[in-house]
């Protein structure tokens, strides 16, 4: 699919769609709850319904019970109903779900697509024998046969490449621990994501907490088996690209955000506010418009907890005037695509050079962003960012394989143009 983009001003309100964050969360942890869970507000991006199946596989009912509401019922241990796992291309499943899969004691395959067949998978090889798992891949690559049962033991990881492995971990040795349990981690990036986890995990009613992020002490749980409710919050990640929409070509009000939420792309507002965006923050809403005079100026901003900001804020940077500086370029290799070559090469079509030293990204900005054939490489936020920077451009824009927006953001096009861009899709 391709979507055209001819540059408009936008103007108007709109709710950003459910965390994947938070809904693929919520999902792991009502299939390791024992009785039955309601889901709010679940998501319906690709990675959202992965997330579904991936449980359904493992063992979970699932029910819709209303278009707002799912309804799962498990026996709180996975038992695998299929052989083969398949993560779609998330790669928050494929590093959550494997411990849990793990737990039972099935012989599976775990598989994924797109990009997520090239990601390194070996961290599971190094950790999986000193649980008494066994685990086969292809030279470090999916797919993966794992083959347990789990059984937690003090262990040290390194939490450089993800957190997303500790996240899997820390919810697979909770449900199992029969005691206190320690897992110790050597550089641990995106903390804020660890923080939800947790967040999520005490509401399920487990008991972790962590010494600076460099110890996690899990106590064994105690049957549960009451019903769990849980409401998924709106998504900072996809609401990130709306506001700086509006910091380029208009005024937006995003609706439903949670402004004391755990997740980590809430920094977008700190970056607003530096480059001088115009910023009106309530309760239930937050209010993003162009400076009443001139252009947003240059910023600095260290993304390695929040790597999912780099290409709104390339799209920001690009409109303000002078060099931005964004650390954290070593968060990008693994993503949909390798983003930091990926926002150099499609940025520089629209006329912005972006330079890469070591960690850091410096976005040269202000001297006019041209309308162009872009390329999403099949990565949904470069989609996203290519179709924002086009907002304003000079000229019209064209995004090919701008499909890519379903693995987290379905409507994206569709709120874009209820907010009066003009966007056409073919």
């Amino acid at each position: 699919m391709k979507a055209r983009i001819h540059p408009t001003h936008i103007n108007g309100t709109v709710a950003v769609p459910a965390s994947k964050s938070a809904m693929q969360r919520a999902c792991a942890l009502a299939l390791l709850h024992e009785g039955s869970t309601i889901i709010r507000n679940p998501g319906k991006s690709n990675d959202d319904l992965a997330a579904i199946e991936i449980i359904k596989g493992l063992g979970a009912k699932v029910l819709q019970n209303d278009p707002g509401e799912l309804l799962v019922g498990s026996t709180g241990l996975p038992a695998a109903a299929q052989s083969n796992i398949h993560c779609g291309e998330s790669g928050l499943s494929i590093r959550m779900f494997t411990p849990i899969a793990a737990i039972s004691s099935a012989a599976i395959s775990i598989s994924g697509e797109g990009s997520l067949a090239n990601r390194p998978m070996d961290f599971f090889e190094g950790v999986f024998p000193q649980l008494g798992v066994s685990v086969r891949s292809a030279n470090g690559k999916l797919p993966l046969t794992i083959k347990g049962p789990l059984h937690p033991d003090n262990i040290t990881i390194d939490g450089s490449l993800s957190s997303q492995f500790l996240t899997g971990l820390l919810m697979a040795f909770a449900k199992t621990a029969t005691r206190q349990l320690t897992i110790t981690v050597i550089d641990l990036k995106s903390k804020p994501y660890i923080d939800l986890t947790l967040q999520m995990m005490k509401h399920f009613g487990y008991e972790v907490v962590h010494d600076n992020y460099e110890r996690f002490i899990i106590q064994p749980q105690a049957t549960n088996s009451k019903p769990q409710t849980y409401t998924v919050e709106a998504d900072w990640s996809s609401a990130s690209f709306l506001l700086v929409a509006g910091a380029i070509a208009g005024e937006i009000t995003v609706k439903g955000l949670d402004l004391f939420s755990t997740q980590a792309d809430r920094a977008v507002l700190q970056v607003l506010g530096t480059a001088g965006a115009g910023l009106s923050i309530q309760e239930n809403e937050i209010t993003v418009s162009k400076p009443l005079i001139g252009q947003c100026k240059a910023f600095q901003f260290d993304a390695t907890n929040c790597p999912d900001l780099f290409p709104p804020l390339v799209a920001l940077a690009a409109y303000c005037n002078g060099s931005s500086i964004i650390t954290g370029v070593s968060r990008l290799a693994h993503k949909e695509s390798n983003r930091a070559l990926t926002l150099q090469e499609e940025f520089a079509k629209m006329g912005v050079a972006i330079e890469i030293q070591d960690d850091l990204m410096i976005i040269r900005g202000g001297a006019g962003v041209k309308g162009t054939a872009l390329n999403s490489h099949h990565d949904h936020r470069i989609a996203m960012a290519g179709a924002v920077a086009a907002l304003k451009a000079e000229g019209d824009s064209e995004i090919e394989n701008a499909e890519a927006v379903n693995k987290s953001y379905p409507v994206f096009y569709e709120d874009l143009k209820m907010l009066g861009a003009n966007v056409s899709l073919q």
